[in-house]
């Protein structure tokens, strides 16, 4: 049992959950919480931590998951340290980061239309794991952002994106531009969603290829990005509101098309 918080593997886990550095160079990252382990693919976890007073109880409910992983406990006060959270949960688990490929995201999976979301510079962790989990929720197929996005494997992301992470396939790029040009390519047209757009967003038709540009929370999107869309629309508003929440747009927007894709099938 790890009851020092200079032991090896607690300064490991620590250092995973701050820095972006330590993540990329271990290939791994930090999974808290049941709900989180219960979702997570036992063939990427790496290892699992179960504070003492947890124990028991986490066994209990995931036994079989865990009889199969290298699994270590922890002294309530050391796990504490090692959480990310304020209320740790008893189980926290190291797990193996995803790699994805453009052509993965943009294969034709049973010939359906492909519904993707491209994110530049999104910084809010919150709000990008909050996008990922929309995604999943409106059937899309994969996220692409720019180099300059928040890091998914944040813990705060993570957390955000309630294990949504798991399963929507992502990509981050150093050049949108060339990106967005391999996606039109593949007949996916892109909207750019952006406050000097001249369509509203629900006069447009999202039943074929579909791709949304989501700009910074901050600026939006740059007008260079912008120009490289098919289509530049917006979100009518109400009131003396300028802009929405990256998230809430790209919800949006995303359950939009999935409504009208709905509709097609009906």
């Amino acid at each position: 049992m790890i009851t020092s918080l200079h032991n090896k593997e607690a300064k490991t886990v620590t250092a995973l959950a701050a820095r972006k550095k330590e993540r990329d160079r271990q290939g791994l990252f930090i999974v808290e919480g049941p709900k989180m382990f219960g979702e997570a693919p036992a063939e990427r976890i790496s290892r699992v931590y179960l504070s003492q007073s947890a124990a028991a109880q986490m066994k209990e409910q995931y036994g079989e998951k865990l009889a199969g992983l290298s699994c270590e406990m922890v002294s309530d006060e050391v796990f504490a340290k090692m959480s990310d959270t304020k209320t740790p949960q008893g189980i926290l688990c190291l797990v193996r980061q995803q790699q994805y490929h453009i052509e993965e995201i943009l294969q034709d999976k049973n010939k359906k239309q492909p519904l993707l979301i491209i994110l530049e510079d999104i910084q809010d962790p919150g709000n990008l794991g909050t996008i990922f989990r929309t995604a999943e929720a409106a059937g899309a197929d994969g996220v692409i952002m720019s180099s300059r996005t928040a890091d998914i494997y944040n813990p705060k992301t993570i957390r955000s994106t309630m294990g949504s992470v798991y399963r929507i396939p992502f990509l981050y790029v150093e050049d949108l531009s060339s990106i967005i040009k391999k996606v039109r390519e593949k007949g996916v047209r892109v909207y750019a969603a952006h406050l000097g757009g001249t369509a509203s967003y629900d006069a447009c038709c999202y039943q074929k290829g579909t791709a949304f540009l989501i700009g910074n929370e901050a600026n939006g999107l740059r007008e260079e990005t912008a120009a490289c869309a098919d289509t530049v629309i917006h979100i009518p508003m109400e009131g003396q509101v300028e802009s929405l929440n990256a998230a809430v747009a790209s919800s949006i927007l995303l359950f939009e098309a999935s409504r009208q894709r709905r509709m097609s099938k009906s």
